[in-house]
């Protein structure tokens, strides 16, 4: 349920629906707005009696959220959210990009792909320290180590990072070195994991689960939302269907859908969806000219010679021009890269 108030109603009367609302046993979470604020209330399914907040000074009026995600819901917020990361916007006119290595290796080989992914028009570097892979005999990631040397570039370079949090534990100490932490596929559904990034606050970038329906997706996002954290990014990474060719199945559908259901920002990871360089850039212009807010793209120098996804990763000269293509994509459907 969401409680909205009248045009020019005073904080006073604002806090006096969020106390009545905590007073209930609810959780509030109000949402200011330009010209009036809206306050979500959010619960177990006990109903609530709305004329106990109808007859309230500053109310205007009462809306019933019917979807099973409440705070996700465009319901709740109307207008796109836009998360700032680093002097840039994700969510807003211009789409952004995250390049970079699937796992961090060496300082040398994150800096060489980080000075050509920024000399490509990239503001936010991607690259994991801690890596989930299917067989626990496949490369898992520096760790701490790999957290430093991101660090020791983002000093150098001045590139965002955004990086993979697997446990709860990780938390706050990924979160010291990330400006964005990743919440990947198979954590999709991680349910403390998403608790514990709610609460740490900065912004997260949720995955898909490669086996997962959009609903459950944005059922994910609540959990987060449900702390307070409204700095969600969701990402579409491909889903496992019948088919063999690509490693995963990309649903571009799946971002009108959200921008439909949605006001959370969309990043599209075709890198994870094809498993084949060759189809990267593609899959990269369509998603953009079907209304997405940013790539998220495997980048490696020497991609023959990476210890993880090195069939998906582009060398930078293949960024580059990959670049260029999704620039002219985006300003013909009104967009900036």
């Amino acid at each position: 349920m969401i409680v909205i108030m009248k045009v020019g109603a005073t904080r006073d009367q604002v806090q006096a629906v969020v106390d009545r609302v905590s007073e209930l046993g609810f959780s509030p979470h109000p949402l200011f707005g330009e010209e009036r604020t809206v306050i979500a209330v959010i619960g177990d399914e006990r109903p609530v009696d709305e004329s106990v907040f109808r007859i309230m000074s500053g109310v205007d009026r009462i809306v019933r959220i019917l979807k099973p995600f409440k705070l996700a819901s465009r319901d709740f917020h109307p207008d796109d959210t836009v998360v700032p990361i680093n002097g840039c916007s994700i969510g807003g006119n211009q789409v952004i990009i995250m390049a970079g290595p699937c796992s961090v290796e060496s300082k040398e080989q994150l800096l060489e792909t980080a000075w050509a992914v920024k000399e490509a028009g990239v503001d936010i570097l991607r690259g994991g320290a801690f890596k989930p892979r299917s067989s626990p005999y496949s490369f898992q990631g520096l760790g701490e180590r790999g957290l430093e040397i991101l660090a020791e570039v983002k000093e150098e370079t001045g590139l965002a990072i955004i990086t993979e949090v697997m446990a709860p534990e990780q938390v706050s100490l990924v979160g010291k070195y990330a400006d964005i932490l990743q919440i990947g596929t198979r954590n999709m559904q991680n349910y403390n994991l998403l608790h514990a990034v709610g609460e740490y606050g900065k912004p997260v970038l949720l995955k898909r689960g490669m086996m997962s329906t959009i609903d459950e997706l944005l059922m994910s996002a609540e959990y987060i939302l449900s702390h307070g954290n409204y700095r969600v990014i969701l990402c579409e990474r491909g889903i496992r269907t019948f088919e063999t060719k690509t490693r995963n199945t990309l649903d571009i559908s799946a971002v009108p859908v959200l921008k439909q259901n949605t006001h959370l920002p969309i990043v599209i990871d075709p890198s994870h969806a094809c498993g084949n360089w060759e189809w990267v850039e593609p899959l990269a212009m369509g998603s953009v000219a079907a209304g997405a807010d940013g790539l998220l793209v495997e980048v490696h120098p020497h991609p023959d010679m990476a210890l993880s996804d090195g069939a998906q990763s582009l060398r930078p000269d293949k960024f580059a021009a990959l670049v260029k293509k999704v620039r002219a994509v985006a300003a013909a459907v009104g967009r900036t890269v």
